[in-house]
């Protein structure tokens, strides 16, 4: 039984453009790009060579451009550097209910420090209203962060028109944009954004490495302190092989685009699903402002993990969690009003760049009599819900 991947909002493989570019980083090239003879002036180049690509993926000038970690990383220092360069007495944040939680674990502990947060709600199909934004913001107001697209069911949100509201009021405006780039447009003029996070592995880079674009004039307290990297906005010595590979795969991204081809695959993908079970599946999320590769179905009355767990070889993931046999719901799900014998049978699929029509027709083939062997006892599998 051949593996079959559908899970690359998770985490997707090196792309091969992005493996030959990093060969000479594996043992040629191993200067430190802050010395300032031979062997670390080809370092040095490689890394504003790669910071080049991230910024021209989002149209942003290179200097507005850190490298980072990776997304988690981005999103602590947007968040905590605003934060730490107010000047307010009670700096108010506002957000969403359906963030990430390398966005809403900040937040709150910013909260432990003195700041007050807003959670604003978000619709049935995981779509935030932009007058509930602006219904929250207070003249005491710092920051509004809302992700570019939700990381499980894919919905895209109005970030343009949030962000041509907070430049109007003077509020710095962040977007989580891990799961978009590379996928869908992501430039940051036309998202108006101050702040915009992006993470390697989510583009076919490798884990550890992300950027953080930062608009000039923008002032943030670092996340790291110590000598003067990233013209003194995140101290440490720059991992060359991981920005290196970040900046093939931003290159990947604008150069050889996907994101039709994916669409069209998610779309064959959901009416199968449909003509194979009729109203035994549901589609969680926005039917059209989504991520083209993002697919997130509910097989109401089956318990999403236990669906995974009998489609063996299938990579793919479910929000929900079983503690002590207890079955809770994703909180993104939950956040959209989904109720419980829907949301506890989700499943997301994403596709990506090598998927193909004939692994998701198997992948529908061989859902069929797992969905249809539970179909009798569903009420039993939510007794615990």
């Amino acid at each position: 039984m051949r593996r079959i991947y559908l899970d690359y909002n998770a985490s997707t493989p090196l792309a091969s453009e992005v493996v030959e570019a990093i060969r000479p980083f594996l043992g040629e090239h191993y200067g430190n790009p802050s010395s300032m003879h031979w062997a670390g002036q080809p370092a040095r180049e490689a890394v504003e060579a790669a910071r080049a690509e991230v910024a021209a993926l989002l149209g942003a000038n290179p200097t507005e451009i850190v490298l980072t970690s990776g997304g988690t990383e981005a999103n602590n220092y947007a968040i905590k550097g605003a934060y730490f360069r107010s000047r307010i007495r009670q700096p108010h944040i506002v957000t969403t209910t359906i963030e990430h939680p390398a966005v809403l674990e900040p937040c709150r502990f910013l909260e432990r420090l003195g700041a007050r947060l807003t959670l604003v709600p978000v619709d049935s199909t995981g779509l935030v209203a932009p007058g509930d934004i602006r219904r929250a913001v207070t003249r005491e107001t710092i920051l509004i962060s809302v992700m570019h697209a939700n990381n499980e069911v894919g919905t895209l949100q109005p970030i343009a028109e949030i962000g041509r509201f907070a430049r109007e009021r003077g509020i710095v405006f962040h977007t989580d944009a891990a799961q978009t780039a590379g996928k869908i447009p992501a430039e940051v003029g036309g998202l108006h954004a101050d702040m915009l996070s992006i993470a390697g592995h989510k583009l076919y880079a490798p884990k550890g490495v992300g950027a953080l674009y930062v608009r000039e004039g923008q002032e943030l307290e670092p996340l790291m302190h110590g000598a003067g990297h990233e013209a003194g906005r995140r101290a440490g010595t720059e991992n060359v092989l991981l920005i290196v590979a970040l900046g093939a795969a931003c290159h990947l991204a604008r150069t050889d685009p996907c994101s039709e081809r994916m669409r069209a695959l998610r779309d064959f993908f959901w009416q199968r699903l449909q003509e194979t079970f009729g109203p035994g599946v549901v589609l969680n999320g926005h039917p059209t402002s989504r991520l083209p590769n993002t697919l997130n179905v509910s097989f109401p009355g089956h318990l999403g993990q236990e669906v995974l767990d009998k489609l063996e070889g299938v990579a793919a993931s479910t929000g929900s969690a079983c503690h002590a046999g207890l079955h809770t719901m994703s909180p993104v799900l939950s956040a959209m009003g989904v109720e419980a014998r829907v949301g506890l049978g989700a499943v997301r699929f994403s596709l990506g760049r090598v998927t193909t029509a004939d692994e998701i027709e198997e992948v529908v083939q061989r859902l069929g009599p797992i969905v249809r062997e539970g179909s009798n006892n569903r009420g039993a599998l939510l007794n615990d819900a």
